[in-house]
């Protein structure tokens, strides 16, 4: 069992170490792909002698995922943002699933553990937020609509699920989480603009603002997660109104620069 770990990056001097330290005894190439860093991010992966480092133009967070996945030279592959990490535990199960050749099975998922403003969330709907991070490449490729990639796999086909988590240092302030939401929702609005039908905007925008604060902090619990969890639950409720109003503003725009 030949794993090829791969990684996209940008900028990520601060959190690439620790996402290269944590797949050094598990895998058996690494693969970054960089969005042509300006920081010390490709230095730092140069000193690590398993990674091949290849510069890529971003063209989605998909499109990015699936080149990376193209130039891997083993069967499985095996992906990480380059803020997240494999624990300990994880590095343990998948050290002892390649003793046993993948035990027959094509993909597998592992929960997520985030990391937000110093605290790790355990609730909010962020865990055990599980995704599908291994698998063979024959059977899935990413996919999704940018920027909330995932990897689909072939039809009716069902990861095996393992018990360990990935950690994932995402948001180190509040100020970064609103900025996230501003790109963020600047991606998604694009992407909705490329439908070929025309979306409901004005009423997906008064409404499921409101509906996602209610569903993080009520029904998934957030006010367990204290302040950060009001900030998740507001802060989220924000990007989702983004998301239609700069929606609305893109067709307004076109319609209005059509002859």
């Amino acid at each position: 069992m030949k794993i090829s770990a791969t990684i996209i990056t940008f900028n990520e001097e601060k959190q690439i170490k620790r996402c290269l330290d944590s797949l050094a005894g598990v895998v058996d190439e690494i693969v970054v792909v960089d969005s042509y860093s300006t920081d010390q991010t490709e230095d730092i992966c140069s000193s690590f002698e398993q990674v091949r480092f290849i510069q890529n133009k971003f063209g989605g967070f998909i499109e990015q995922k699936n080149f990376a996945v193209g130039v891997a030279k083993y069967d499985w592959i095996l992906s990480l943002d380059g803020d997240e990490c494999l624990s300990e535990e994880l590095i343990e199960e998948l050290q002892q699933l390649k003793q046993a050749d993948s035990d027959g099975s094509q993909a597998f998922s592992m929960p997520r553990l985030n990391r937000y403003c110093g605290r790790w969330i355990r609730h909010s709907g962020w865990y055990p937020d599980r995704k599908v991070r291994l698998w063979r490449r024959a059977v899935g490729k990413w996919g999704g609509r940018n920027p909330h990639d995932s990897v689909v796999l072939e039809k009716e086909m069902k990861a095996k699920m393992l018990k360990s988590d990935i950690l994932h240092y995402t948001i180190p302030t509040l100020e970064a989480h609103v900025a996230q939401s501003n790109k963020f929702s600047e991606i998604a609005a694009n992407e909705l603009l490329k439908s070929p039908r025309r979306k409901p905007a004005v009423f997906k925008m008064i409404f499921n603002p409101p509906f996602v604060f209610f569903k993080k902090y009520f029904f998934q619990l957030g006010f367990l997660d204290g302040f950060h969890g009001l900030s998740i639950a507001v802060v989220s409720a924000h990007s989702k109104f983004l998301k239609y109003a700069k929606y609305i503003q893109l067709r307004s725009d076109n319609e209005n620069s059509t002859p």
